[in-house]
């Protein structure tokens, strides 16, 4: 059997928010759409299923974001993810300049968890808060692999 990632879907509080501050970051918007009817309600599992999407790309093609901000039923709040949660817990870009790249997130309020730590002279990496809450991990190669 072929198995393939498609995307990673993401639900979010304002979806606007979070579509300037993933652009910004150098993604792209590929598509966006409001879903709702019988066959969102069975392939999602919620009854009444209706929810603003967008779809958004890396700048390679490589790598997709599903955002999603539900109309209904209402969305559940939840305490932020912390880094050693069980379950999913982040989403994880390759920057070439992990110093910009903060720049352009505390341009919307996000920042590290703590700061930049670097590993072993191979990445500049950190955690950072992103919108609704969600972990991004930004990460910069320092020296190219042989």
């Amino acid at each position: 059997m072929a198995i393939k990632l498609e995307n990673v879907g993401i639900a979010v509080r304002d979806i606007e928010a979070a579509i300037a501050f993933f652009t910004d970051l150098g993604l792209k918007v590929v598509g966006r759409d409001i879903v709702s009817g019988d066959w969102t309600d069975t392939a999602v599992g919620l009854d009444g299923n209706h929810a603003k999407i967008a779809m958004l790309e890396t700048p390679d093609g490589h790598g997709q974001l599903e955002l999603f901000e539900y109309i209904h039923p209402e969305a559940i709040e939840s305490e932020p993810t912390r880094p050693n949660d069980i379950g999913m817990h982040r989403v994880a870009f390759s920057v070439d300049n992990i110093d910009e790249a903060l720049e352009i997130a505390a341009k919307h309020g996000c920042y590290p968890l703590r700061g930049v730590g670097t590993y072993e002279d191979l990445y500049k990496l950190s955690y950072l808060r992103g919108p609704s809450g969600i972990i991004v991990m930004l990460a910069e190669e320092l020296k190219k692999g042989s």
